[in-house]
Parts: structure tokens; C-alpha cells; sequence
């Protein structure tokens, strides 16, 4: 997904006009102080010239910690570029003592402090912090403050930020700021959401106001992130304050809330006289609501995610350690807390910024601590510990011994723990992990400390589930499969602890179709006579037992297909099973609001495979993660197709960087090689930690020579490098479909992302507002939208050769509200039927005529 400039949604412009500054009446007692800053907001004069040409609006502002003003500039001046904005004000100290400026921003600023210019950065540029000279403040003394910006194209972002001796670095706060003396707009003292996020109280001061009369709270308005919100009542709080209640609970993480009244609901003071009309007043957000899905509340904390986690090796004897366990935050260098209780409490295996895990931070190091049994029954086996997943960094301590380290926050972490065990009795298991998100250079995908766009909250910690298993000495490892559909076999490789021979059973439901036996470690062929193929339409799967001669026993599955690239009529296409199927399905970003990576149960992580399905869909692209292993079972069974991408690295890599990257993306393969859903891997996206293309495109190849590569998603992307190898040429164009290329001899054309179609669902949405590629007003517009973009894409595939599409996307993820699903998927909002009918009729012709 590109990091281009989207199309922002902005259901709702502020109720009324923008107050101007003449003419003003104060709504608040004489003399009150009121926190915050004159906003004026202007339009250049022409575009470049980063002047103060035509005022548009003047507002309160509240701070200037603002992520994204580009909504903001839409409702006041009518257009996101080239404005600019002179906000004035007074600022007050904490401490006496010099005070550090400093503003990072997308495009140019000014500041003065105390009528001294303290930053001069009037430059077209973006996210370059700049530091000013410090400057010598007296405590509860309040001082001048202005500060100038333009934006000129693209996002819009300002952060103005301060420290001193006594102050570590941070945002200037709201209360630090007050207005300009003079400066008193109609409009309430103050305004806040309260915790449940449902009522917003407006605060008079001291002006004791009548009673509001029916019909008053249509004459309220409320936005939030530039979205409409339903004011269900209003009602008067004691004799100063309204409240207003919600139809919509709003978000922990909602920001730039407004609130508005036309002047025409009959408020007005306690004498009678009209309270004048107000627009844009800052609210304070005290909200702890935070959206959750269904279910979220079926959660058990002593027994999350209870499944089975491995289905392609099954043993009968496990058991899960998923739970409630001890946590504490680290420090660099810390000793592990072996024998003491640790002062929180998490539920694994949610990520620790999730609501699910019960602490809802970030934390760069952690540890986590609990005590397990070991069943009797196993006294005479070794114990193996498996944490399937843990973000980035781990090491694995078992009765104060270190039994393992870990260096990867995408695959599976075993250990033998055996010679760490007591003979009875409780043993104690502590975990630390380290994660610096993208502090670091490690592979992340979307994660980000400072989520927004399309970068998202970090999955930090244990993320999938936690088990033990006992087994021989000489146990199987892995067993690898790979289908040979034209010669009616199964090659399979059983990997061991140690040598062993190893016999191999395949079975259509009771009946055995073939049998092998052979050492371990080298690959042996399974006659599968006449296959019943595995295909979207027909995910037929057999069974396979695999056995160690008197020892070892595990239980797998296998699918027979083939995918490969080919000339069909003078074009190359993506084929399979040796036929030219249209690959169609939705980019898969795979993160909850609950959860963040973790899905809250096997249920809900089954359910977005489903919705998928019913939607007509033949595919999926695994965005910027890797899933546990059920979801791809489930993928095997439901019969859908898997792009899996490998999370990206990003910032300037080393020689080292390289290498750990290089092993991540070889244990996801060698991990997941045996899904038959899965048919492409994709190493890099747009050009997102990209290096040596062309190289690694062949080197996932070596270590899976039966599927597809992408060597690059989003080719023509974003300053992305086309490596010229691998199978497929992949284009992203939003919204598109567009013209992407025709395929070349070799390589089939596909389009690995396009659409993007927002449609806002108040009540479901992660911050309140959102953005898309494109906004639809309603359901019906968006499937209408939907469906022209298939009919462009059958005009494509037959006329031009592509031989695949993914649309973006399969859910809302944070302020992303093109979702073909809401974040919480409570809502699937288009036509399903429709989408259904026709995604069905595009994947289903083979080889449709060009019209």
C-alpha cells in the first residue's frame, strides 16, 4: 500500500459559518481564562507561495499536536494544499529554568517565543526536526507565543514539542496554552468527553443558563476527525453546563473533536438573553472506549485460544500454556526475575499494547513470568516448549536456566526444556523480550510507535500461543510435502532429531492410496494415483501419517495442486492445476481491534476466511505478516489461495540487518512450505526495506522452487526497483483498476493492490474518522463502485493478459476505513450477494473473450 496522499473522508462540514474574529460575544464570565490558540487559517495566494492571502476561518485550537490537518483544512478552507495557518496565543511554564523548543512538521513552520524568532524553518520539506535556542522562562508567568506554517502538497502534519532541566521532552500540553488576551469567542468555557465515550459535557462557567427546551439537541452538532456524530439528546447539567448524549460511543484514540450550535435550539442564559452560535469548539477526550469485536467478551483469561496450534503435525499428548502469567516492564541489562512475583498481570498470547492482554502499552523490554506442571506421564520423554510467535526478540529462561534465544517475531520458537525440569513439583518459566519496533532495523511490517495512515499500533511480546509436548529423543521435526500432480506422487521429506527410518501413509478418508518407507532426511515419493486436485472450488485434502519405525507418530494433511506460469494463446498467465484461473481476493492485513495480531478467538480468526468466501473470492494477499498456523489450515479447507508476503524491514539496512532479515524470510517459508494454499511468496513490497531484488527473488526460489515469487509487490510503486526475475510482474494502482502492464514472456501481470473504496460506519470505527483511496457515500455506492471495477477487471484480464487482482481491503485496520469489512466485523458493508455473484463470475472464466 502506497504511502501516497489519499482521498480524506469528511462526511459532515461544521454546522454553520466559521466565526470570524468582529462581532464576537463572549458566552463565559468576564475575565476568565481560557486554554488553547487563535487559529487563522488562510489560503495562499497561488500555489508555492506559502503567503497569507485570503483568511478562510479563525477557530480554537486547543494544542498543536496534530497528526493530520488535513481534514481540518477541507472543513475550513475548502482544500487540503497549499494553506497555511498563523496560530496566536499565550503559553505558560512549569518551571523557571531554559526551555528547548522544537517542531517536526509536513511543510514549513516558524516560532516565536516571547516576540523572539526561535525556529526559522520556511522550507518545502517534511518530517525534519528542527530544535531552537533556549530560551529563559519563569514559572506561572504566561508569554506570547505565534507560530507560523504552510503546507503545500501531500500530508499535513505539526508537532510543536518543549523541555528543560526539570521537563523531559514532550508535547506542549493544552493546559500550557491560553488564549490571546481579547480573544473571547462564543462557544463554552470548556468542553469534554466523558469515560464511557458516550456523553460530551459543555461547560459554561459561570453562566447560569435556563432550561433547554424540546427538540434542542438537533441544534448541536458534533465531529470527530471531521466525521458527523449523532447527538441522541440534550439536556441541562445543574445551571451551567449541557450535556449531550451520543448515539455512538467516541473512541480513547479519537482526536480533533469539535463541537457546534446553530444558535436556533433555544439556549440562553438564566435571564433569557440567547447564548450566540458556536462552531468548531475544541472537546477534550476523556474517553477509555475502545472498539472491540463480538468476541472479545468470549475470551477466556485462563484459557485464551485452547486449540491445537500446530494441524500439519499433530500429536495426541500437549498442553497449552496460554493464560494469565506474571509481566513486569525491563531495563537494559536487568537481571531475570527468577523466584518473584512481578507486579502485573497479562493474558497470553495477546500482544501487550492490545485491550485483550490486560496491559495496553508499548513496552521496548518486558518480562514475563509463570509456573507450570509437568504430567506424570511424561517423566520418561523429553519436553519440548514451542512459543509460536514472540515480537522480536526473546530469551527463555526454565528454572533460572537459559534454555533458549530467539531472534524473529514471525515463526516458531521450540526449545528442549528437559534437562531444565525439577523431578516434581511446580517449574518456573520467564520470558524476556526486547522490541524496539521501528526504533530498530528488524523485519516490522506495519507496525509503528506512532500509528497513522497505514502504519499501525505495535504487537510487541508473545503474540501466538505458548505449549509444551513430550517426545522421543528421535522425533520428527517437520514434515515436508510437495505435490506432483503430473506424476501422481507426493514428495515428502521427514525431518528428525536424529536418524530414523520413516514410513509415510497417505489415506483419501479410510482408504490408503499409498505407502513409503524411507531414512530420514531425504525426500521420498508417495504414488497418489488418479489425484483429486485441490482448487478453490474443490479444497480436496487427504491424510498423511508419518511414522518413525517403533518410535514417533504424528498426524498431517496434504492438498494436490500445481501453480506455475505459462503461455496460453501467446500470453502468459498465472496457472492452475495447468489452467489459466483468475486470481482474484482482498489485501488481508490480519490485525483486530482487540488484538492487534492476535485474533481474539479461533472463531474470529476463522471468520475473516469465511466472509472471503462468501464474498466470491478465490484469494487472499497476507499483508505485511504471518498468520499461525491454523489460519492457514483453514485457508487449505475453505479453499482459498495465499500470496504471503514477508514482513518488511525499513530504514537504511546493515550487512547484519540483511542477514536476520534473510533468516526470518527463510524460517517462514520452511514453515509454512507444506500449505497447499499458499502459491506465491512475495519478499518485498513497493520499495520498503528493499535490497538486492533480483538476488533474493532466486533465493526464495532455491528454498521453494514448487510455488510463484513476486520479487516485488507495487513494481511501479513508490521508487520501488523491478528486480526482473521471479514470476510475476506486480502493479499497484489506486483506485484503480487502471492500465497495469501486459504480461512479458516469461512473467505473468498481475495487480497486487488497487481499490481502496472508504465507507465510514460510525459507531465501528477505530479513531472516529478515517481515510480511503476513494469515498463512498453508502453501501449501495460503494457496490456499485465495487462491481464497475470488475467489470474493468474482465476487460483486463481478457484483453490485456492480467491473470490476478487484490483489492484493498479485506477490514478497516485503525483510521484505514476502506474496508470491504469494519474493523470490529460487525458490518460487511457492500451487497455480498452481488459481490458474490459477480467475484464468482470473474474468477470462474477461464479464458474470456475480448469485447
Amino acid at each position: 500500500m502506497p504511502v501516497r496522499k489519499p482521498i480524506l473522508l469528511l462526511l459532515a462540514v461544521v454546522l454553520g459559518a466559521v466565526w470570524q474574529v468582529a462581532g464576537q460575544g463572549p458566552a463565559t464570565a468576564a475575565g476568565a481564562e481560557r486554554h488553547g490558540l487563535r487559529g487563522d487559517y488562510y489560503l495562499s495566494s497561488a500555489a508555492g507561495k506559502f503567503d497569507f492571502a485570503q483568511l478562510k476561518a479563525t477557530v480554537i485550537d486547543p494544542d498543536l499536536e496534530l497528526p493530520d490537518l488535513n481534514p481540518v483544512f477541507t472543513s475550513l478552507t475548502g482544500r487540503e494544499d497549499d494553506v497555511t495557518v498563523r496560530w496566536t496565543g499565550r503559553i505558560q511554564p512549569a518551571y523557571s529554568e531554559a526551555y528547548t523548543f522544537s517542531i517536526i512538521g509536513d511543510n514549513g513552520f516558524r516560532l516565536w517565543v516571547n516576540n523572539t524568532l526561535v525556529i526559522d524553518h520556511w522550507v518545502d520539506d517534511w518530517d525534519k526536526e528542527q530544535t531552537g535556542t533556549p530560551i529563559t522562562l519563569q514559572a506561572g508567568q504566561k508569554y506570547d507565543i505565534k507560530v507560523e506554517y504552510f503546507e503545500h502538497f501531500g500530508g499535513a502534519n505539526l508537532h510543536l514539542r518543549w523541555q528543560s532541566a526539570s521537563q523531559p521532552k514532550q508535547a506542549v500540553p493544552a493546559d500550557a496554552f491560553y488564549l490571546p488576551e481579547g480573544f473571547d469567542p462564543p462557544g463554552p468555557a470548556g468542553a469534554a468527553v466523558d469515560a464511557a465515550g458516550d456523553t460530551v459535557t459543555l461547560d459554561f462557567g459561570d453562566t447560569a443558563l435556563a432550561a433547554l427546551p424540546a427538540g434542542a439537541a438537533e441544534h448541536f452538532g458534533l465531529t470527530v476527525a471531521g466525521t458527523k456524530w449523532q447527538v441522541a439528546s440534550a439536556a441541562l447539567d445543574g445551571t451551567t453546563k449541557v450535556t449531550l448524549k451520543l448515539a455512538f460511543p467516541i473512541p480513547r484514540l479519537a482526536a480533533d473533536i469539535r463541537a457546534s450550535y446553530d444558535g436556533k435550539g433555544g439556549l440562553a442564559k438564566a435571564d433569557g438573553t440567547a447564548i450566540e452560535a458556536f462552531t468548531w469548539v475544541p472537546v477534550s477526550n476523556g474517553s477509555t472506549y475502545v472498539l472491540k469485536t463480538r468476541w472479545s467478551d468470549k475470551v477466556d483469561a485462563n484459557k485464551p485460544l485452547p486449540e491445537y496450534p500446530r494441524p500439519q503435525l499433530v500429536r495426541d499428548r500437549w498442553q497449552n500454556l496460554n493464560g494469565t502469567w506474571q509481566f513486569a516492564a525491563a531495563k537494559d541489562g536487568e537481571a531475570p526475575p527468577f523466584g518473584r512475583d512481578l507486579g502485573e498481570r497479562i493474558v497470553v498470547p495477546y500482544p501487550v499494547e492490545s485491550s485483550l492482554s490486560g496491559i495496553g502499552r508499548h513496552e521496548d523490554r518486558m518480562w514475563y513470568r509463570r509456573t507450570f506442571e509437568v504430567p506424570a506421564s511424561w517423566k520418561k520423554d523429553r519436553v519440548l516448549l514451542h512459543l509460536d510467535a514472540v515480537d522480536h526478540e526473546s530469551v527463555v529462561y526454565v528454572n533460572g536456566k537459559q534454555v533458549g534465544a530467539h531472534k524473529g517475531g514471525y515463526d516458531r520458537i521450540t526449545v528442549d526444556v528437559t534437562d531444565a525440569l525439577t523431578r516434581k513439583g511446580p517449574q518456573e518459566l520467564v520470558v524476556g523480550v526486547t522490541d524496539p519496533t521501528d526504533n530498530g532495523r528488524q523485519p516490522i511490517g506495519k507496525q509503528r510507535l506512532n500509528p497513522g495512515s497505514i502504519w499501525y499500533t505495535p504487537a510487541s511480546g508473545i503474540w501466538q500461543t505458548v505449549w509444551m509436548e513430550p517426545v522421543d529423543t528421535t522425533h520428527i521435526e517437520a514434515v515436508d510435502t510437495i505435490p506432483e500432480v503430473l506424476g501422481q506422487s507426493l514428495r515428502v521429506k521427514v525431518r528428525a532429531s536424529g536418524d530414523a527410518t520413516a514410513v509415510v501413509t497417505a489415506r483419501a478418508g479410510k482408504r490408503v492410496i499409498g505407502k513409503v518407507s524411507g531414512p530420514t532426511g531425504k525426500e521420498l515419493a508417495v504414488p497418489i494415483p488418479d489425484p483429486h486436485l485441490w482448487s478453490p472450488d474443490d479444497p480436496y485434502l487427504y491424510d498423511l501419517t508419518v511414522e518413525l519405525k517403533g518410535g514417533d507418530k504424528v498426524e498431517s494433511y496434504f492438498g494436490m495442486r500445481s501453480i506455475s506460469v505459462g503461455r496460453v494463446n501467446g500470453t502468459t498467465r498465472v496457472l492452475l492445476n495447468g489452467a489459466p484461473v483468475f486470481q482474484f481476493g482482498p489485501l488481508d492485513q490480519g490485525y483486530w481491534p482487540d488484538g492487534i495480531y492476535t485474533a481474539p478467538t479461533d472463531e474470529a480468526l476463522r471468520y475473516d476466511l469465511e466472509q472471503t468466501k462468501a464474498l466470491g473470492f478465490n484469494m487472499v494477499r497476507k499483508h505485511m505478516k504471518v498468520e499461525p498456523d491454523r489460519w492457514y489450515a483453514y485457508a487449505d479447507k475453505l479453499g482459498l489461495l495465499v500470496w504471503q508476503d514477508m514482513p518488511s524491514m525499513f530504514g537504511a539496512a546493515s550487512a547484519a540487518d540483511k542477514t536476520q532479515f534473510e533468516s526470518e524470510l527463510k524460517e517462514i517459508v520452511d514453515e509454512h512450505r507444506s500449505s497447499p494454499s499458499i502459491v506465491m511468496w512475495v519478499p518485498f513490497n513497493e520499495s520498503w526495506g528493499q535490497y538486492d531484488i533480483s538476488r533474493i527473488a532466486d533465493y526464495v526460489k532455491s528454498l521453494d522452487p514448487s510455488r510463484l515469487v513476486d520479487n516485488m509487490s507495487g513494481i511501479n510503486c513508490c521508487g520501488a526497483q523491478d528486480g526482473g526475475n521471479g514470476d510475476v510482474m506486480d502493479y499497484h494502482i489506486y483506485p484503480g483498476p487502471g492500465s497495469p502492464g501486459k504480461p512479458g514472456f516469461f512473467r505473468a501481470s498481475v495487480l497486487g493492490e488497487y481499490g481502496g473504496l472508504a465507507l465510514p460506519v460510525i459507531g465501528h470505527t477505530w479513531t472516529g474518522g478515517g481515510w480511503g483511496y476513494a469515498v463512498e457515500a453508502d453501501s449501495e455506492s460503494l457496490t456499485k463502485r465495487f462491481l464497475e471495477m470488475d467489470d474493468a477487471l474482465r476487460k483486463l484480464h481478457a484483453c490485456n493478459g492480467l491473470s490476478a487482482a487484490v483489492y484493498t481491503q479485506t477490514t478497516d485496520v485503525e483510521t484505514e476505513i476502506n474496508g470491504l469489512m469494519t474493523y470490529d466485523r460487525a458490518v460487511t458493508k457492500p451487497d455480498v450477494k452481488r459481490l458474490h455473484d459477480a467475484n464468482t463470475a470473474l474468477t470462474g472464466e477461464i479464458l474470456p473473450a475480448c469485447a
